[in-house]
């Protein structure tokens, strides 16, 4: 929770202009969120509820970042920023959502160019150094780019089982 707290904060900071600051903060807490279950796995307290919270815990530490990233660009910058803040976080999302439901169809999913890790690694520096619009043009592109290729992952997977027959006219 130390980890979302953290994004929580960083995305207020981020929201009032102070993106140096609200990205030296996610720096810090981002390894605190990663520590979460691993802790609760050496202390044999983990469980399925455990993960769920960590899991959801963890959208909502990112979508804090992405908040104030919108927030800061529609009372400074353009409408297409405020659009690559968007698309960037969509991606994000359906990253997440797609792994998850394609786990409970009992697919794999766990694929892709661009994970949780990699995306803090984009956008942090991007917030530290001073361009945000850098980070998020890479961000839209890959995040997007790893949910297709989990949608594509599964699609050959159903395929490969025969769960996609083609239909046919004769």
């Amino acid at each position: 929770m130390a980890g979302l707290l953290g994004n929580i904060a960083g995305g207020v900071l981020v929201a009032s202009g102070q993106l140096m600051w609200g990205g030296i903060i996610a720096m810090i807490t981002a390894p605190l969120d990663a520590l979460d279950g691993t802790m609760a796995r050496l202390r044999n307290e983990s469980s399925r509820y455990g993960s769920f919270v960590d899991s959801v815990s963890d959208r909502y530490s990112e979508f804090a970042l992405y908040a104030g990233l919108l927030v800061y660009f529609i009372q400074t910058g353009t409408w297409q920023d405020a659009l690559l803040v968007f698309l960037a976080s969509m991606g994000s999302i359906l990253v997440s959502y797609i792994r998850a439901k394609a786990e409970s169809l009992n697919y794999l999913a766990k694929i892709g160019l661009f994970t949780r890790v990699e995306r803090y690694f984009v956008l942090i520096p991007g917030l530290i150094f001073g361009f945000p619009r850098i980070s998020l043009w890479i961000l839209s592109i890959l995040n997007n780019f790893t949910a297709l290729q989990r949608i594509f992952y599964v699609r050959k997977q159903a395929k490969t089982n025969g769960e996609i027959i083609r239909n046919r006219e004769e």
